[in-house]
């Protein structure tokens, strides 16, 4: 009789060895992450296509629009992303309590960001529009009417981010893929309702945003009801402290938050060299940017799943960042690899997909072939920040990306005379330093131990009924 699967040992023994789990847990919460990110920028793209039937003014209001939404999601990270990691740390440590706890402060957090960013932006709409655009023009009206209905819309966008924070902490990222989907099918539909059969132009592309994203929010409400996990959180008694929940949430998800801003600034800030090139630059730039969006959504599908999954094991007790670390960039690399010899190969034919043409056709395919060893490096980094982000360790990656964006926006200037080349010299430098810079702290998080205050209290205690992992969150035996 041959042995059955899931016992023994060895390569006969049908059970797959550790990395190999930690490799299929990460490629299984990675990949609907990555559809989920890809849906959220098809949004963007489906707006443009309707709007482009009004004329360049109108394609202008809505870019910029997309641009600001891009930074303000950065806010409401820090409540998506800290839920996200406290939820996945309570989980592997079967704390209903702690899990509670998670889910009120990311929802805490949300209360006190969305007044701010949708009363505000409102409010602010018409000077937010002219800080960007500049002077009088046609589509600085259209911009103002459409943040008139988007910004108090990010009401609804950043309720959307904190319910796929809890469930992604819930192990769930297929839900959130779903959500986004669904979104991005009822703006398919109303789309051409709003924009066209009703005549509103652009605000009638904000008011089809502003409904498809009301909709996915409300059946993800509906799954957040439903969950298993979070259903027996509910259940759990204890102390309500929404101040202590909210703060520890703010500070699990501010570096992440920090991070993703810093970087969008950059990437904002590098157009600005860029144009001293030349307008074809620009235009090429922007296309190329677009286009390899695709692969670094990626990337950052597996930085969410290793911290995921790192939260989750450090929760259990288990101390396994450097092997997550492995399997993360063994993933995220060969994605990396995969993406620079598509776009060395399919360069031209990307940017005539795009549209362009001529000059900016041809800059835009030279950019997009110099880009390999930058996407290389950058998936890297990204997928390795994810092991930071789940065991604590973000806010030093944070100071990374901020030491990292200034190098290269330096390089950038320095290199200038070299063209889009130069530029994608300043971001391989800029990121082969970054990488060097998380490759020693990844070091050094190996020979640290997170459990350690876990098994002090142990041994001082002695009882077993109640212990930390070591990552602030309460563990108690026999209580899930």
């Amino acid at each position: 009789m041959g042995p059955s699967s899931g016992s023994g040992s060895g390569s006969g023994s049908g059970k797959a060895s550790p990395s190999a789990e930690h490799r299929r847990r990460l490629v299984s919460l990675a990949y609907p992450v990555y559809f989920e990110l890809l849906a959220g920028v098809t949004a963007g793209i489906i707006n443009m296509v309707w709007v482009a039937r009004l004329g360049g003014d109108a394609v202008a209001a809505v870019a910029v629009a997309t641009n600001v939404e891009n930074l303000l999601l950065g806010v409401i990270l820090m409540a998506g992303s800290g839920t996200t990691v406290l939820v996945a740390r309570a989980r592997g440590a079967r704390d209903r309590a702690a899990v509670r706890s998670a889910v009120r402060g990311g929802w805490a957090l949300w209360v006190l960001i969305t007044p701010v960013v949708a009363v505000g932006g409102y409010l602010c709409r018409e000077p937010l529009a002219r800080l960007v655009l500049g002077g009088e023009s046609d589509a600085l009206a259209l911009t103002t009417g459409y943040f008139a209905i988007a910004l108090p819309g990010m009401a609804v966008y950043f309720a959307t981010n904190v319910v796929d924070g809890i469930l992604k902490g819930a192990g769930d990222t297929r839900t959130p893929m779903r959500l986004a989907l669904l979104a991005n099918g009822l703006i398919l539909v109303l789309d051409p309702l709003f924009i066209v059969g009703f005549g509103l132009g652009v605000r009638g592309a904000a008011i089809a945003t502003v409904l498809g994203r009301a909709a996915a929010l409300l059946c993800g409400l509906v799954a957040l009801h439903r969950n298993a996990l979070l259903r027996a959180a509910r259940r759990e008694g204890g102390e309500r402290r929404l101040g202590a929940d909210a703060r520890r949430t703010a500070a699990t998800g501010l570096p992440m938050s920090a991070d993703f801003v810093v970087r969008m600034a950059g990437a904002l800030a590098l157009v600005a060299v860029v144009a001293r090139i030349g307008v074809g630059e620009v235009a090429a730039y922007g296309i190329a940017t677009k286009a390899m969006y695709l692969a670094t959504m990626a990337f950052y599908s597996v930085r969410q799943a290793a911290a995921i999954h790192t939260a989750h094991l450090l929760g259990t007790g288990r101390d396994e960042r450097r092997a997550v670390g492995c399997q993360a960039l063994l993933i995220a690399g060969a994605l990396g690899l995969a993406a620079a010899l598509l776009l060395l190969a399919a360069g031209p034919w990307i940017m005539r997909g795009f549209g362009a043409e001529g000059e900016v056709a041809d800059a835009g395919a030279l950019y997009l072939r110099c880009l390999g060893p930058y996407l290389v490096l950058l998936a890297c980094f990204i997928a390795l920040g994810g092991v930071f982000e789940g065991s604590g360790g973000s806010p030093a990656l944070a100071r990374i990306t901020a030491c990292g964006v200034a190098v290269q926006l330096a390089l950038a200037h320095a290199l200038l005379g070299l063209g889009l080349p130069g530029v994608c010299l300043a971001m391989a430098g800029s990121m082969a330093l970054q990488c060097l810079a998380v490759a020693r702290l990844y070091r050094r998080a190996g020979r640290a131990d997170p459990l350690r205050p876990a098994r002090r209290k142990r041994r001082a205690g002695g009882s077993g009924i109640s212990r930390t992992d070591g990552a602030g969150v309460s563990r108690r035996d026999g209580a899930w």
